[in-house]
């Protein structure tokens, strides 16, 4: 919250050079709202983690009058029937209908950014009618992966009782689609930063700084849903069975601040710290330190010379979304092709990326023999396999910019409406 009126103010102004309109929420709302319900509910959930969902009834109401909160500043923006709405992601999930209660006749799409659980987990939620019921306000509603929308569509049919048909679900009057769109990435700028001179020589001082060892590189969000810990494991045992590759390799690992004030991210970060101690310890020399870790964000630059500069990328989600850090590997190897991309099988972009080396996150022998195997795959397996990446990746990336940028087809009985009207105008 602003702490005073002239501040709130000068926020306002500020974002409405944008185009954009705040949203205020008391220490309180952010604390039980989103801390709470979104991250030790929602979360927990969805990421298949039901030992950590704490289902206090504080959360609920808190999350019902945040929702509520956001639904009147939209209606208060003199919206029409032209307008389209779009609410995006699990904290504002009874948004939707909470808007179509209001004004039947608005356009509005919702975009889930994280998995939808199988319904036999979403039903553990005690407001799980609530939420579906919240989001069937919607006339579009859009998942990253094609298992999130039938595990949606299921929920819909064993916890409401509906009767979903062809991605289609009937409220009474409406139909709602349930549609798929994978996200992409920035393609053209990951490629052009991988170009840069300033971009290339910050790849070439981390290269010499690490004297040419082999770079395994890590990049997540701090969350129970990265695995981290696993991949932590996974690259202990890689030193205890190949002591040969000791002073050879070392795990850069970037992990991004988030969440510090849920219990369960201090605990984890507790552990991450507590292990990589312990590996640096026991297998580290004087002039060798097997993991770089930092708990920060970097600029683009700074990452982009990361991937340029990495050999291997790790990612060992234990349930994503998506997954982006992969794709943005895999445009800023456009130069050289050379890279290996480790990654698991849970993350929703794997589906697109069938080249890459496929892990199961929970099988830390198979994380290690995956990062044995991309440390000795020859360099023409690499950038054959980097090749075929890169070409499907910008495939995705120009497939979906068609259809954003295209019109709909009009068809059935609205084509043949206007072909009658205009028959007899």
């Amino acid at each position: 919250m602003p702490e005073d009126e002239n501040e709130e103010q000068l926020i306002r102004m500020e974002l409405a050079k944008m185009n954009l309109i705040p949203v205020f929420l008391t220490t309180e709302d952010l604390e039980v709202y989103y801390e709470g319900f979104s991250n030790k509910v929602l979360w927990p959930i969805c990421h298949y983690r039901l030992s950590y969902a704490v289902f206090e009834k504080s959360y609920w109401l808190a999350y019902q009058k945040v929702n509520q909160y956001f639904c009147n500043i939209v209606l208060k923006q003199n919206i029409t029937s032209k307008d389209e709405l779009r609410v995006h992601d699990y904290q504002l999930m009874l948004l939707p209908q909470l808007l179509r209660q209001q004004r039947s006749d608005l356009t509005i799409g919702y975009f889930q950014h994280i998995p939808f659980p199988a319904d036999e987990i979403f039903r553990f939620i005690p407001w799980r009618n609530e939420l579906l019921k919240g989001l069937l306000g919607a006339d579009l509603i859009a998942f990253h992966t094609y298992h999130n929308a039938p595990n949606f569509l299921n929920s819909c049919l064993n916890i409401l009782g509906l009767s979903p048909k062809n991605n289609n679900v009937r409220c009474r009057d409406r139909c709602v689609q349930v549609e798929v769109f994978p996200m992409g990435i920035d393609f053209d700028k990951f490629e052009a930063l991988s170009c840069s001179e300033v971009v290339l020589a910050k790849a070439e001082v981390l290269k010499d700084q690490y004297q040419n060892r082999k770079l395994i590189l890590s990049i997540d969000r701090l969350d129970y849903s990265k695995g981290i810990l696993e991949r932590l494991s996974a690259y202990e045992s890689l030193l205890q069975q190949y002591p040969e590759l000791r002073n050879k390799v070392v795990l850069y690992m970037l992990v991004v601040p988030s969440r510090d004030n849920v219990t369960q991210y201090k605990l984890l970060r507790g552990e991450i710290d507590r292990m990589i101690g312990h590996i640096n310890a026991v297998y580290g020399s004087d002039d060798w330190t097997p993991i770089t870790y930092l708990y920060n964000s970097l600029p683009v630059e700074d990452l982009s010379a990361l991937y340029i500069a990495a050999d291997i990328c790790l990612v060992t989600s234990l349930r994503d979304g998506m997954n982006l850090v992969c794709k943005d590997y895999i445009a800023s190897k456009a130069q050289d092709y050379n890279g290996v991309l480790i990654l698991s099988e849970f993350a929703g972009a794997a589906k697109e990326l069938s080249e890459t080396i496929q892990i199961n996150p929970n099988a830390i022998e198979d994380i290690m023999q995956a990062m044995h195997l991309a440390i000795y795959m020859p360099k023409l397996e690499r950038q054959q396999r980097m090749r075929s990446k890169l070409f499907f990746a910008r495939l995705h990336e120009v497939k979906r910019e068609q259809e954003a940028s295209a019109s709909r087809k009009m068809q059935g009985a609205t084509l043949q409406k206007l072909i009658d009207k205009f028959q007899q105008a």
